[in-house]
This record gives C-alpha cells, structure tokens and sequence, in this order.
C-alpha cells in the first residue's frame, strides 16, 4: 500500500489555500488547512505530519511564532514558509526560527512541489540509512535524528541536519556550494548562494561557537569541509 503523506497548509488567504489544496490533493498528498494561527496551534497539537507549509502573515498568530513554536515542539518535521517578503534578512529570520526553507510569493507550483519532494526523499533515505557517524567528540544518529557533542544534545532544523551530514559523511573533502545546492536544495532551481552561507553560519554557532574544538571550515573559493 503506498504510503500518504501528511501536509499541514496554514494560509489565511481563502482562494490561494483552495488552490493550493487542491494541487496538493492532486498530486496525493493528504492536505489539511489552517485559516489562522489558533487554528494551526490546535491542528499540530492534533497529529504529526510529513511537512508543514506554513505562510508569514497570519491572524492572531503570525508565521515567525508559529514556525518557533512548532520546531520547539518537533525538531524533525520539514517547515516551508511561504511569504511576499523576498529579502535575505527575511530569510535568514526564517531559517533562524526554525523553518528548512523559504519561498517568496507569487511561486511555480513546480518548484514548491520539487521542494517538498526533495524533504520526502530525504525522508525516506534518512529512515532507509540508520546507524551513527563520528566526527571527533560529535555524533550523528540518523534513527534518530540527533545530534550530540560531549555528550550535549545539540537541536537541528531538518536542513541544518542534512547540511552536516554531508559534510561529515565526506569528512576532509572540500563541498563546493554548488554541490550543496544540488543535494541539500533542488538541482532544478538556483538558490542564492547566501543562503548556504547563511546555513554554515548557523551550523557553526551551534556545532563550533560552544566547543574548543572547531570542525567546520572554509576554503575560500572552493567550498566547506569538516575535518577532526
């Protein structure tokens, strides 16, 4: 039996949610909606979901609390924000309060559905790989779906924990951004180059910035790596 993925959509505006919906419908996912913040608090509380599609301004509530408040409670569930803001400082907001990714309004339905379905195929991999991975006092536990440090949980976004595991997973060989884009986002789309700067940085204030020890660096002009 194939397996249905849950969604949860919270966006305030009646005819773009409908439409949305209804190509999510279409392409078999099991849609549910939220109107407004309250709502989507009541309808998170309620089940788990494959991934939340989650819009910025929103009554009661807006997208920057809610998205916050739902990684605090799930640190592994994808979170796509939707939103008409299309500067990098709204996208480093984002992705400082926990979502995995961000896309400005209006979008293709093509690439918002190549993004959900790079979250689900990772999703699947993660699940199919298992096991650990150590680098110097650092653990990944892809069952899961952790991260330690001398023994300290440290907490990942879903991108944040693919990021690294990358890294680690070709521990000493320089990634090239380019590399990154194609396997951390979509290879259809070109997601500006700040944004994985912006992913490293915040990777290094929770991997490196605590410890004595530093494990990410930079190879101006080439790419990153993560050595012992």
């Amino acid at each position: 039996m194939e397996k249905i993925y849950k969604i949860l959509l919270v966006e305030d505006e009646p005819k773009l949610s409908a439409v949305i919906k209804e190509e999510l419908d279409r392409k078999g996912f099991e849609t549910i909606v939220a109107k407004d913040g309250k709502e989507a608090e009541v309808l998170f509380n309620a089940t788990t979901y494959s991934l939340i599609i989650l819009d910025v301004n929103l009554p009661y509530k807006n997208g920057w609390i809610l998205c916050k408040q739902f990684r605090t409670f799930d640190k592994k569930v994808p979170i796509i924000m939707l939103s008409a803001l299309g500067e990098i400082n709204d996208k480093v907001k984002a992705f400082a309060v926990g979502a995995d990714d961000y896309i400005v309004k209006p979008f293709y339905f093509d690439e918002l559905f190549a993004r959900i379905n790079v979250f689900i195929r990772r999703s699947e991999r993660q699940i199919a790989g298992g096991g650990q991975f150590t680098v110097d006092d650092m653990v990944l536990d892809f069952d899961t779906k952790t991260v330690t440090r001398g023994g300290t949980e440290i907490a990942l976004t879903v991108k944040e924990f693919a990021l690294l595991s990358m890294l680690c997973k070709n521990r000493g060989k320089t990634i090239s951004k380019k590399e990154i884009l194609e396997n951390i986002w979509d290879v259809s789309f070109d997601t500006n180059t700040n944004t994985i700067e912006v992913y490293i940085s915040f990777l290094r204030n929770k991997i490196d910035k605590p410890f004595d020890n530093k494990l990410i660096f930079t190879k101006p002009g080439f790419g990153y790596y993560i050595k012992e």
